[in-house]
């Protein structure tokens, strides 16, 4: 099973497509600025569940925001786990500089 992964930025998300089907397999919406990219929500059809989609979106999205230099924030909780089980994305993980004052 081949799935192929694109960038559709005028509805700020990654599609899969399965074996070169027109039907979108699953999707991963983001949130976008020049320094950040933001995953929010992640969903597979139901039958293609378990098959590798998500984790082809994951990896495309991803090694797309290393390319362009961008930190990532996990907040849809399959993006979230699938990095802390993939320890070499890690350092593209937005990390808060901010200081607690006594």
């Amino acid at each position: 099973m081949a799935v192929e992964v694109s960038d559709v930025p005028e509805a700020k998300r990654y599609q899969a497509r399965v074996d070169g089907e027109s039907k979108v397999a699953g999707v991963a919406e983001y949130i976008r600025t020049s320094e950040l990219v933001a995953f929010v929500h992640t969903e597979v059809t139901p039958e293609y569940e378990g098959r590798g989609v998500g984790s082809a979106l994951a990896r495309t999205a991803l090694d797309e925001a290393r390319a362009a230099n961008l930190r990532v924030l996990a907040t849809c909780p399959f993006f979230s786990g699938w990095i802390a089980r993939h320890p070499e994305y890690q350092d593209l993980l937005y990390r808060s500089r901010s200081k607690v004052s006594d």
